[in-house]
């Protein structure tokens, strides 16, 4: 049960950060079908600078020592890297949509293929392969955080909460649960929030009261550009073993879903995302899962394709979105290139 917990976290954490990236473009009436290229681009910007890191005296030392302090604040600045250059690449995005009046749907699209395209490039250029890595060792050695470096003994048994909890985890999926959580009651809770949904619900009577809807808009997308950058380096982080090859598995247009399903609401989200963490993580690790904890693996067992559970969470995704799609409520003003002279 530990094991499903954790994967099931490591998935939904991603999707959790994605998918409230796209409310804070949304709510400000931008549609951001682009969260999957901003993904794909802050992976690759946050591997790119752990790999460049590593070469430094600074944490080449601490890796040799076992510093592990220092280690957490090269993943926290890569975390911060990927979301400045996920919110200047989501600009492409916003210059089109709100000075240009273009479709915010094919701006999207637009982004989403050349994002793959340009991260595959420089790949080839920085590496000269398909893939790139770190240049030492693996997320787990260098990131991982294990009980032995919290200072317990290797056999301690920390017990259900801190096995599962404080035991083979990464300290960027505890800083997004927390950054979703401050972010949804900035949203929510703040002035800031208020306004930044106006301008989604109706920018006209928002521009009546003073509020400058073309900075709300390019501060909703640009936020947004920021989560999805920093949610696509903790994907590559968590699941990928801090590589980067152009590709996100779908989670930019999960996170969309997730976002649909959950109505444009935090908590739904977080439901939502949980859900779909857990059927992720079945389709990733259905041959290791021990449900009862009786060294009984029946995923495995009960003779269902493989191929199947690789297309659960997809599945999933289609059945509950044409069940819950009817009862959704997008922003009135979504989409919809604004125009001060229109009332």
């Amino acid at each position: 049960m530990t094991f499903l917990i954790q994967q099931t976290l490591i998935y939904a954490v991603p999707l959790m950060i994605v998918a409230l990236a796209g409310v804070f473009a949304e709510r400000s009436g931008i549609i951001n079908l682009a969260l999957e290229g901003i993904m794909i681009f802050g992976a690759f910007v946050g591997v790119l600078f752990v790999r460049t890191m590593q070469g430094s005296e600074v944490f080449t030392a601490a890796k040799a020592a076992g510093d592990w302090g220092t280690l957490q604040g090269l993943e926290i600045l890569a975390m911060l890297v990927a979301a400045v250059m996920g919110a200047i690449f989501s600009l492409l995005l916003s210059f089109a949509s709100i000075n240009l009046r273009a479709d915010q749907t094919i701006g999207g699209t637009a982004l989403n293929l050349m994002a793959p395209a340009l991260v595959l490039f420089l790949i080839r250029i920085i590496a000269n392969q398909n893939t790139l890595q770190m240049a030492e060792g693996d997320a787990a050695s260098w990131f991982m955080i294990k009980k032995t470096t919290l200072g317990f003994d290797k056999s301690a048994d920390l017990g259900f909460l801190g096995n599962t909890f404080l035991h083979k985890v990464y300290l960027a999926t505890y800083i997004c649960i927390i950054l979703f959580i401050v972010l949804s009651i900035i949203l929510y809770k703040t002035r800031f929030g208020l306004r930044l949904r106006s301008c989604g619900e109706n920018p006209q009577a928002a521009d009546s009261l003073g509020i400058n809807v073309y900075k709300m808009r390019y501060a909703g997308t640009t936020i947004s550009g920021a989560l999805a950058g920093m949610g696509g380096f903790v994907y590559s982080l968590t699941t990928a073993n801090c590589t980067s090859n152009g590709d996100v598995a779908g989670f930019g247009f999960l996170a969309l879903a997730v976002m649909i399903f959950g109505n444009w609401k935090p908590l739904n989200i977080a439901g939502a995302s949980i859900l779909f963490g857990l059927f992720k993580c079945i389709a990733a690790s259905y041959s290791s899962i021990d449900i009862n904890g009786d060294g009984v693996y029946m995923l495995a067992q009960i003779g269902i394709s493989a191929h199947f559970y690789r297309m659960l969470p997809y599945l999933i995704t289609l059945i509950v979105l044409a069940f819950t799609s009817k009862n959704s409520r997008a922003p009135k003003a979504e989409g919809i290139p604004y125009d001060k002279s229109t009332r």
